[in-house]
């Protein structure tokens, strides 16, 4: 090969890299300028659900007047003071109580300064929440009550998504058989919901049997033994656990078969039957690998989503986690711990749809950053 045309082989390999750095970095950009502006809808769209398009603000004022001047009126019932006096006290009262909570500022403002606050992650102070220390800083609030639920959740989705699909792959081998048609058949069972489950399984084995806690994470007086405090909360685990898995297990089992029942019946896999390969061999090479696109994705977004909790099976539980928290914070209108955990989920999410592009390329050949060729 003569020196001009290593050149020109050298020149279009260059041009080649080039290019295909030009595609990755437009293509990263784009997707990251995509998904902000997404988190950005989506944030915003929460504030004004929470606030109820600033009705929330109307609640608050009244339920400020009603307290303050059931307050003025106790505390100046003994005393000689005129009607208009106490108007203005409480008139006075109330424009403090207001601005404290910003409630002097329009909504419209005031919804920007909470979405400005939250993608800056500066989540703020609760308005009607504390911690079980007292706090009412937000971060404090939800890092309190998320090591509960990434138990819960934690254990019992994983388990879920783990059996799942080894079962699932299991019974794509015997097709037709006896446990097959059985999945079938109990996979109606999954349109209960798990608080359904819940409160079936604390009817049945803590009202009638006796054997297991109506709820709470773990019994009151707390264990002073490290060992039986761990053996207390994992007694406590068992009901609403067992509920999370019960109420998605057989219908999650036949997603799963079906999947990997149509990859198990391409040509390539007959191919390799044909071959002799070993049946092993044809599960991990030809039905699993190019499977793992959505097996990955399904376990990314499976992660992220423990962030959310459940809310009613925590509540019928009494469970103290990120799910029941904020369904109290619902209940109580307190916006900035909506946002605060509606903003971090988004995030999470964000970040993990952006990396999975990335992660495809990683485990299948097949499949280019940006669409390139």
């Amino acid at each position: 090969m003569t020196q001009d045309t290593q050149a020109g082989v050298l020149g279009v390999q260059k041009k080649k890299s080039t290019s295909a750095f030009t595609r990755v970095a437009r293509f990263m950009g784009i997707r990251a300028i995509t998904l902000f502006f997404t988190v950005v809808i989506g944030v915003y769209t929460t504030i004004l659900i929470a606030n109820m398009g600033g009705y929330v603000d109307t609640i608050m004022r009244n339920d400020i007047r009603e307290r303050v001047n059931q307050r003025v009126a106790a505390s100046t019932a003994n005393q000689n003071i005129s009607a208009e006096t106490r108007r203005q006290m409480a008139d006075e009262l109330i424009a403090l109580e207001e601005k404290r909570l910003g409630l002097n500022t329009p909504f419209a403002i005031r919804s920007f300064r909470y979405l400005t606050d939250a993608l800056q992650l500066e989540l703020g102070r609760a308005q009607n929440m504390v911690s079980d220390n007292g706090s009412r800083t937000v971060r404090n609030i939800i890092l309190e009550r998320l090591p509960a639920t990434l138990l819960l959740m934690g254990t019992s989705q994983l388990f879920l998504f783990f059996f799942s699909v080894f079962i699932a792959l299991t019974l794509s081998r015997a097709y037709g058989s006896f446990w097959d048609k059985m999945v079938i058949t109990l996979s109606p069972t999954s349109a209960a919901p798990s608080w359904f489950y819940g409160i079936f399984f604390i009817l049945l084995f803590a009202a009638v049997f006796k054997i297991l806690p109506f709820g709470g994470m773990v019994d009151a007086p707390v264990p002073d033994n490290k060992f039986d405090y761990i053996l207390n909360v994992l007694k406590h685990l068992i009901l609403p656990a067992s509920s999370l898995i019960i109420s998605s297990l057989f219908l999650s089992i036949y997603n799963w078969r079906t999947f990997f029942l149509i990859y198990s019946s391409e040509d390539y896999v007959d191919m390799a039957k044909a071959k002799g390969l070993p049946s092993r061999d044809i599960e991990r090479r030809y039905i699993l690998r190019p499977t793992l696109p959505t097996i990955i994705t399904n376990f990314a977004l499976l992660v992220i989503g423990l962030w959310t909790g459940a809310i009613i099976t925590e509540t019928v539980f009494l469970w103290p986690g990120l799910g029941r928290t904020l369904f109290r914070a619902i209940g109580f209108f307190d916006t900035p711990v909506i946002v605060g955990s509606t903003i971090i989920y988004a995030y999470l999410l964000a970040i993990t749809v952006f990396l999975l592009d990335f992660v495809y390329v990683l485990v299948d050949p097949r499949v280019k950053v940006g669409g390139g060729k």
